[in-house]
């Protein structure tokens, strides 16, 4: 079971400090960013979510190993892309529990993916409600992180849809919605 619980405003606030300690550990070691942005389910007002912050980090292809440095140094473990190209994830340290935290290329078809999903759910309340509501049922019945994800495969490929990302994008999005098994 995949516990999903009603949206709760104190996300945007955690999500805040989250940016601006980023941003401080970034700037301090010289390294560019594009954006700090609040992604995932956290990120849209009324939305049902699993009650972790995903956030990602946004920079140029050449500053990618520069900003995971700053996050190792910083705690975190690298765990790679785990089969979504051009987004490394990292496990957080235990004083971030229930964050996940993603160093993206800019213009990367992941930081779309992120990107569209958001600003289509907090754009349309009907399908935030709809894809909430399939949030809870498959939540309550996944055994784990992989039957959750697929399990949302389809309303995900309809909001990307709405979002106006194209036929081939979504095709890519589709063949790496399920988390890759470590």
């Amino acid at each position: 079971m995949i516990e999903v619980v009603d949206y709760d405003p104190i996300w945007a606030e955690r999500f805040a400090a989250l940016r601006s300690e980023y941003q401080a550990a970034l700037s301090a070691a010289g390294v560019p960013v594009v954006a700090i942005e609040h992604v995932g389910s956290t990120s849209v007002p009324g939305l049902a979510a699993k009650a972790v912050i995903d956030c990602d980090i946004v920079v140029s292809a050449p500053h990618v190993e520069a900003a995971s440095a700053v996050l190792v140094a910083r705690g975190f473990t690298p765990l790679g892309e785990l089969g979504i190209p051009q987004r490394w994830a990292f496990d957080a340290p235990e004083r971030l529990a229930r964050t996940n935290t993603y160093v993206v290329v800019e213009g990367s078809l992941s930081l779309r993916n992120h990107l569209a999903v958001r600003d289509a759910l907090r754009a349309d309340p009907q399908l935030r409600d709809e894809y909430g509501d399939v949030k809870r049922r498959v939540g309550a019945e996944a055994a784990d992180v992989y039957e959750y994800g697929a399990g949302k495969n389809a309303i995900v490929q309809r909001i990307l849809a709405a979002a106006g990302l194209s036929e081939d994008d979504r095709a890519s999005i589709d063949a790496n919605q399920v988390p890759v098994r470590r």
